[in-house]
């Protein structure tokens, strides 16, 4: 990876060889494999077993979590926060595999409307909830740095399943709660 990164300097014109670029196509394929890791990880290697039997069927929020991804059509970054909910039918999931969930797929090559997607199939799948709710916000650096150039433009995403869905009140409670 390292070649192709020289070869990506030299290609806008800048000389490899100078004293600030010199190791900067280890750095760029260090740097570049660390932000697309999700593909070394595995739901169950995530989860680690972190679910737990508990009789509760009340909503259980966690939410304004930060995530950074990389846009599939561009490779530049976006970065917003997540905020997921789900209605447990006898499990729940480890607090931190929520959010380790985000980022296995965050740390893909993406974009933010199948990442929403992905968590929220990730927590159906693995702990049989009755539904889940999970919406993004994210600004884009490939509309902020170059095409239209705006710099305010925030996306966001949102999938809901199960009860979240078929229940408009179960989804506005998620809602009004993640936007205290």
């Amino acid at each position: 990876m390292e070649e192709y990164f020289s070869k990506i300097i030299e290609a806008v014109g800048e000389d490899v060889t100078r004293e600030g670029l010199i190791d900067t196509p280890k750095r760029a394929s260090d740097a570049f494999k660390f932000l697309n890791n999700g593909y070394e990880k595995s739901l169950d290697d995530v989860l680690n077993n972190a679910i737990f039997e508990a009789d509760t069927e009340d909503m259980v929020i966690v939410k304004d979590i930060e995530l950074y991804s990389l846009c599939e059509h561009h490779l530049l970054p976006f970065i917003g926060k997540c905020h997921v909910g789900y209605l447990p039918q006898g499990k729940v999931l480890g607090l931190s595999k929520v959010a380790r969930i985000i980022d296995m797929y965050a740390r893909r090559l993406q974009i933010q409307e199948k990442l929403t997607k992905q968590i929220a199939d990730a927590i159906e799948k693995s702990i049989n909830a009755r539904g889940v709710a999970v919406v993004i916000e994210a600004k884009h650096l490939c509309m902020m740095m170059r095409g239209v150039e705006k710099q305010n433009s925030v996306m966001t995403t949102s999938v809901m399943t199960g009860i979240f869905r078929e229940e408009i009140s179960t989804r506005s409670e998620f809602l009004n709660l993640i936007n205290r």
